[in-house]
């Protein structure tokens, strides 16, 4: 069985933890030290049988990808980059196209999921992956906990039994609703509002729809074939065209990019007749918004969850979130209030699907808050904006041992550097030479340079840029150890 991990996702309900380059799938928004993405192999570990993940993700986060497993010890599959987004439906037919045994089985999980009880996700498992191997396409339906308005919903016909030898549904009496599945799916419905929800929850039959998946790769291709041909000949040009760069799997991008844009359930789990859905109770939650966050939390005795450094004086029913500074919150309740070194975020609870619109806003403005964070990840390491005004810029630079900058230049600034802790190897025009804490250098405007650590330990120094433009798309590469143009 292949994971089949879909890292795509922006996150912008989650912002301003969650940002375009930065997404939640990167964070630790749980409490733990595990981010999104790497709990979500974590989980799947365990299950017997269980292969190496394979991850399609976006061009901008392959870096994040590969240093996030390897920092588990985790060696890919693969990593397959999508050089424009089109939803999940092309995004599992290329890990499904690029599998060598094409009846190998799928797991289809998105980054960006909770589950708490990975005990009965296992149990779930086990049971999907039988109806899987005898040619079903297996949803994960979540046991409703409620009347949820912000989750499709799957409707389970509980009249007939699968029958994995003859790979057909066998109608028969009607099943209690308190047996296990699987069943037939029925149906996918959108969104309901609030009335519908609740009778959905009555009735037994619904359940909420987790966007995971269980297939063998080539059923999932002849069902593709018969209900979305278009998709799957757009993945195979792409495909035909790809390229190996280190972990990743590039695409031909103009073939990719004619390939339309459209989910699993729409191309295929709706029209298929071969659909089964395997109930799952096992704590699962999408983190979609901040109240999904203050839910699956640790909530105290007035039903508050606090991360980082917070006094909190008669608050209740409140979701903080304290990323570089004290944050005191007095006589408020039903908040959720979220400090990064850029941005404060203070909305009712109630209203937290509305994130979005500020994010919309930020990007009509042109405004890096709705991309990066003050602290920017890089293949080589990271860097950090501390001050910045009218013609200057300090960072704080961190570069991982054994990493390098690519060789470079810049039309518009010049560059001082210090280092503060660790060895740095610098090239500046044809000279090279070393410098240790405390030593500095100049780069002059126009002149090629590039910082490396050939150290053990991490390389830190801080920036001064100085110059009439400081953008990060002044940079002119002329050598990249990453592929970066």
């Amino acid at each position: 069985m292949i994971p089949v991990i879909l890292s795509g996702g922006s996150g912008t309900r989650l912002w301003p933890l969650s940002r375009e380059l930065y997404p939640k799938q990167f964070l630790p928004l749980t409490g733990g030290e595990r981010t999104l993405l790497q709990s979500t192999v974590e989980r799947i570990s365990g299950f017997p049988g269980a292969g190496v993940p394979l991850v399609v993700c976006n061009e901008a986060h392959r870096f994040l990808v590969a240093e996030q497993l390897r920092a588990m010890g985790v060696e890919p599959g693969g990593i397959l980059l999508e050089p424009v987004g089109r939803n999940t439906a092309p995004a599992v037919a290329l890990a499904a196209l690029s599998q060598k045994e094409p009846d190998a089985v799928l797991l289809v999980m998105p980054a960006d999921h909770v589950i708490r009880d990975v005990e009965a996700f296992h149990r779930a498992l086990a049971s999907g992956l039988e109806q899987a191997e005898g040619g079903a396409l297996v949803t994960f339906g979540v046991v409703p906990q409620s009347a949820h308005t912000g989750y499709g919903y799957i409707c389970a016909d509980r009249s007939g039994q699968w029958s994995v030898v003859s790979g057909q549904w066998k109608k028969g009496d009607r099943k209690r609703t308190t047996d296990n599945g699987p069943y037939a799916v029925a149906e996918f419905v959108e969104k309901p509002d609030e009335a519908t929800a609740e009778s959905y929850l009555a009735s037994g039959d619904y359940f909420w729809n987790s966007g995971m998946f269980l297939f063998r790769a080539s059923t999932y291709l002849e069902e593709l074939e018969r209900h979305a041909p278009d998709i799957l000949a757009a993945c195979r040009e792409a495909l035909a065209g790809e390229a190996h760069d280190r972990d990743f799997v590039r695409l031909d991008e103009d073939a990719f990019a004619r390939c339309r844009a459209d989910s699993v359930d729409y191309a295929v789990m709706e029209k298929t007749d071969r659909a089964v859905v395997v109930p799952l109770d096992a704590g699962w939650n999408d983190v979609g918004s901040w109240s999904s966050l203050w839910e699956v939390g640790e909530q105290d005795g007035a039903g508050n969850v606090f991360h980082g450094d917070v006094l909190a004086e008669g608050v209740s029913n409140t979701f903080v979130h304290a990323g570089q500074r004290l944050v005191a919150a007095v006589g408020v309740e039903d908040l959720v209030i979220v400090e990064t070194g850029d941005a404060l975020l203070v909305m009712d609870k109630g209203r937290t699907e509305e994130v979005k619109a500020i994010v919309n806003r930020l990007r009509e403005a042109g405004r890096d808050e709705a991309q990066v964070h003050r602290r920017v990840a890089r293949p080589w390491g990271t860097y950090e904006c501390i001050d910045a005004a009218d013609r200057f810029q300090v960072k704080r630079i961190t570069v991982k041992p054994g990493e390098k900058l690519s060789l470079q230049m810049h039309h518009h600034r010049a560059e001082h550097w210090v280092v503060v802790r660790g060895t740095a190897r610098i090239t500046r025009g044809e000279e090279e030479f070393m410098l240790s804490e405390n030593e500095s250098t100049y780069i002059p405007i126009g002149v090629k340079h590039r910082l490396e650590n050939p150290g053990r330990i991490p390389l830190e120094l801080i920036e001064v840029q100085s110059g009439a433009y400081l953008g990060e798309d002044d940079i002119v590469r002329f050598e990249d150890t990453y592929g970066r143009s």
